[in-house]
């Protein structure tokens, strides 16, 4: 898959009106990265074991 046609998207804590955010795009097999400001810049895919520990990493460490 092209990054090309994923759908990205942003935490729902992300303001509307400022440019600096992370966004996901999520696929049956990958969870793609990337910084919002450069969105045409390195991107970072990892699988959804991977996504789904960091995730829970950043809950409990909150």
């Amino acid at each position: 898959m092209t990054t090309s046609t994923l759908t990205w998207f942003k935490s729902s804590y992300s303001s509307a009106d400022g440019p600096d955010c992370v966004e996901v795009a999520i696929t049956p097999a990958t969870i793609h990265i990337r910084d919002s400001k450069h969105r045409d810049g390195v991107r970072v895919t990892v699988g959804g074991t991977s996504w789904t520990e960091f995730v829970v990493f950043v809950a409990e460490s909150a």
